[in-house]
């Protein structure tokens, strides 16, 4: 079916998020796209049937309204949307991501979970969030009968996604950092009477399209905007993002890949 700009994450027989290749040969994730259920393959059918997956954990009604709490407290200090939406894309790239590069299932799988839990520590406070999203997670997921190793990867990967402060620990890590930092969109604006003061709120709701595009055989991770420069400039979207875009080319680099930024149809990294 058709994936809809603000729709939930496609799931498939593993319980995680699924997309379609594109027709390149790579794979894409962002607006715009077509997602069915993915075969059961035998990397799906090794895995156990218990393992906490991101269906599990977005079908939990204590997970649920912790993240609806983080969210409205953000939208309280005029923050953009933290909810459920952003955290779908950023799961369904996460997990996409590491599926195309050839990396284990599992790990994608745990990508996804991290892509969920990993702004809940706005239930706290937003500073120094992604520590506490980790604390949270821990908590959650011990809870919850996850596997203390994974639990110590998905925990590593939230508390690192900050630019601030944080760098790629590993493949999930790396993925987690790519789908957060990629997803800037329209949709995540909550009122955009703000758009003309906020340089935020205004580069995200200049942002028409955003896409996440693979090419395994490249090593060539590829983030392709479409900016209304009537809203916004592109200058304005280096100004705020590059430190962001610097993080997300130091986690393609260790997942081995490169990363490419375009907007309106122009290479600008």
């Amino acid at each position: 079916m058709e994936l809809e700009r603000e729709s939930t994450v496609e799931e498939s027989p593993g319980g995680s998020p699924h997309l379609e290749r594109t027709r390149a040969g790579g794979s894409a994730a962002g607006e715009g796209l077509r997602g069915a259920p993915e075969a059961a393959t035998p990397a799906v059918l090794d895995l156990s049937p218990d393992r906490i997956t991101y269906q599990k954990l977005r079908n939990d009604p204590e997970i649920i309204g912790l993240i609806r709490m983080a969210d409205r407290y953000l939208e309280t200090i005029g923050y953009t949307d933290h909810g459920l939406k952003h955290l779908a894309r950023v799961s369904q790239r996460a997990f996409r991501l590491l599926l195309d590069l050839g990396l284990p299932r599992r790990e994608a799988e745990l990508a996804a979970v991290a892509g969920l839990l990993h702004d809940i520590g706005n239930l706290v406070h937003r500073d120094e969030h992604p520590q506490s999203s980790a604390l949270m997670a821990f908590t959650l997921l011990k809870e919850r009968g996850m596997e203390v190793e994974e639990i110590a990867t998905v925990v590593g990967a939230i508390a690192n996604h900050d630019d601030s402060i944080g760098e790629p620990v590993s493949n999930v890590s790396a993925a987690l950092i790519i789908g957060d930092k990629s997803d800037v969109l329209r949709t995540r604006v909550r009122n955009p009477r703000m758009i003309s003061f906020d340089i935020h709120d205004r580069v995200n709701y200049a942002a028409q399209r955003s896409q996440l595009t693979v090419e395994p055989k490249r090593h060539l991770i590829t983030l392709s905007l479409d900016i209304d420069t009537r809203i916004s400039q592109v200058m304005e979207y280096f100004e705020i993002f590059m430190v962001r875009m610097r993080m997300s080319r130091r986690a393609a680099n260790f997942l081995n890949c490169d990363l490419q930024l375009i907007i309106n149809n122009t290479q600008v990294l």
